[in-house]
């Protein structure tokens, strides 16, 4: 089966898939979104949601039910527990006392040891002046009263879990709004930039504040700065765009060895985030590097929707994104089975994806890698306090009327789980100290976000996260449940000590939910700094565990007892992994296959990536 060769069009365009080879079925054309009168037919409920669509604006998508709900159970607890109450009252006394003590040390002339400690994230206290008087007393004073929250916002008796977590994390939102470190005449370096620039920090931050609130208001997504170009300086690995419908483009690189593996790697990006994260400078560039290692490397670039594709479905990202793909490098690479290789919510799909093929006895997966992503959302730390019922149904109507969830939203909410360090510090820098936000290669991908259609997002927050159908035995794909223990093709599993988006022990639970051979990782670093560890990056290290088909399952804990850290980059380990199931070294299979349908239709980094 062929087909006329055909271009990019612009990012505006809406054009009907195009026809995969006869391994695989044609997917629909991709939905037309529908009115809201199609949608909901019901005046007086179209009056509801355009309502609660207009609140949702006004709060951040944060829905004020969630909030009022969790705060009256908290307080309604609290008020029939005398013990708890005098426990709390006793803690009061006792930070008292420790602030009084180390206040009376410091008077006497003595360098006092300071009783509370900020946390492990908390940049706002590195400046010198906050050791000395009378800066050290207030962050003692703001710090006591962090702790003294914290511990009246745990759990009580009969108080939901989510709740206790959701008080504790509001809390510390209004507490961090007058902490000292956001005053000028309370923090000592702001004082003393100020002395030495004689006020100009000043100006030049009310400019930055005045810019920052512009685009705020016009919600304009800022442009990546020119020094950091797409395609010159970042997403620059040389290839081709060599197959392209409605919601991804796929791009095959150039080989850069003599001799490459048989079986072709095919990544599997988050359509939360734009792919070339494992692109960035050449130094650090993933699939640079795993180009350099002797592997045809395939990857997905996602294209950013607008309401044009509100009624895109999780299925659809998965037939014509996932699986087209895989029909693409089938036609390009005929008769090799392929490493799959899955990054966050990408990992979540991949997974999916591969427990439907082994359902289906389709055998065209070599291996499954899944990086810094979960398949069980019981435990999925501190994303969790942004969803319920209430919460989910609020967003949903916020999406009914534009048609996707927007950036502010979903930068928003994984900037509040680090506030102090992702809001209130860069505040302090921008709008105090006068200093500019120098773009590095991490923060311009971070600031290059994407929307979410309206449908799939809704999907995903219901069926896969709040009601955790995966490994509940509920996750239903063409009418008919999947299990992650029909996968049999080996698995790879990465996971970070800091991830505050995919906690390492909620990614651990695959090993729960799979009996396959699985190897996994744990890496230093965060939930993208962790992964991007390119072999030489000084304070690297990484543990290492491999459990065999059908062994018995081990927990957490005891696997990280049982893995001594290793220095250095995780990447070695898993190149290792993947060539030990890899077969001989072949010649390099032609960019594209025009003859099968699929000639390259533009160089890398394709048109996607570059839509705002």
């Amino acid at each position: 089966m062929t087909r006329k060769p055909s271009r990019p069009k612009p990012a505006t365009a809406v054009e009907t898939p195009q026809r995969l080879p006869a391994v695989i079925p044609p997917a629909a054309e991709l939905p037309v979104k529908q009115t809201p009168a199609q949608v909901d037919p019901h005046r007086h409920a179209a009056l509801d949601r355009g309502l609660m669509a207009s609140l949702a604006q006004l709060t951040g998508g944060i829905s004020p039910h969630a909030m009022i709900d969790a705060w009256s159970d908290w307080a309604m607890h609290l008020a029939r527990a005398p013990g708890r109450q005098m426990e709390l009252v006793e803690r009061a006394q006792a930070n008292w006392l420790k602030l009084s003590q180390f206040a009376l040390t410091g008077l006497l002339g003595k360098a006092p040891d300071k009783p509370f400690k900020p946390g492990r994230y908390d940049t706002r206290w590195s400046h010198a002046g906050w050791d000395k008087a009378p800066f050290a007393l207030w962050q003692q004073g703001f710090l006591g009263l962090q702790d003294w929250w914290q511990s009246a916002t745990n759990d009580l008796p009969g108080l939901r879990r989510q709740n206790a977590q959701r008080t504790g994390f509001i809390m510390r939102q209004l507490l961090d709004t007058v902490s000292p470190s956001n005053f000028p005449l309370a923090n000592p370096e702001i004082l003393e930039k100020t002395r030495a620039t004689a006020g100009r920090n000043l100006i030049e931050g009310a400019a930055h504040f005045a810019d920052d609130t512009r685009h705020i208001l016009a919600q304009e997504h800022r442009p990546v700065p020119e020094e950091f170009a797409l395609g010159k300086v970042l997403a620059c690995t040389p290839g081709e765009v060599v197959y392209h419908n409605d919601l991804m483009e796929l791009i095959q690189y150039s080989p850069t060895t003599a001799k490459v593996r048989a079986e072709p790697v095919l990544i599997v990006p988050a359509w939360i985030m734009k792919y070339y994260i494992l692109d960035l400078s050449p130094e650090n560039s993933f699939i640079r590097w795993l180009v350099r290692q002797g592997y045809t490397v395939f990857c997905i670039s996602w294209r950013n929707p607008t309401a044009e594709q509100a009624d895109l479905s999780l299925e659809d990202y998965r037939k014509q994104g996932i699986l087209q793909a895989l029909g693409a490098i089938n036609a390009i690479v005929p008769g090799a089975r392929v490493h799959a290789y899955g990054y966050c919510l990408g990992g979540t799909l991949l997974a999916i994806v591969a427990a439907t093929m082994a359902r289906d006895h389709d055998d065209r997966l070599a291996t499954v890698t899944l990086m810094a992503a979960q398949v069980d959302f019981a435990e999925a730390g501190e994303l969790l306090l942004f969803l319920d019922e209430s919460q989910v149904a609020f967003l949903e109507d916020m999406m009914w009327v534009k048609g996707y969830l927007d950036r502010p939203q979903m930068s928003g909410a994984f900037a509040a789980i680090r506030s102090e360090d992702l809001i209130w510090s860069r505040a302090t820098r921008r709008y105090f100290l006068g200093e500019p936000d120098l773009p590095t290669d991490m923060s311009v991908w971070v600031n290059d976000t994407t929307r979410m259609p309206a449908r799939m997002h809704s999907e995903y927050l219901r069926g896969v996260f709040l009601e955790n159908r995966i490994t509940a035995g509920r996750f239903a794909v063409e009418g008919r449940v999947i299990a992650l223990k029909d996968i049999a093709v080996p698995i790879f599993v990465v996971a970070t000590e800091s991830d505050h988006i995919a906690p390492w022990r909620s990614v651990y639970k695959t090993a729960l939910f799979t009996d396959c051979d699985l190897s996994f990782v744990l890496t230093k670093g965060g939930h993208n700094s962790g992964i991007l560890s390119e072999p030489g990056h000084p304070g690297r290290h990484y543990r290492f565990g491999r459990r065999p088909s059908g062994a018995l399952y081990v927990g957490p804990d005891a696997w990280l007892a049982a893995q001594p850290p290793q220095p250095g980059s995780w990447w070695p380990e898993w190149a290792e992994w993947l060539s030990a199931r890899s077969g001989a070294l072949t010649d390099p299979p032609a960019v594209g296959a025009a003859d099968g349908g699929y000639p390259p239709v533009g160089a890398a980094p394709g048109t996607y990536i570059h839509q705002p």
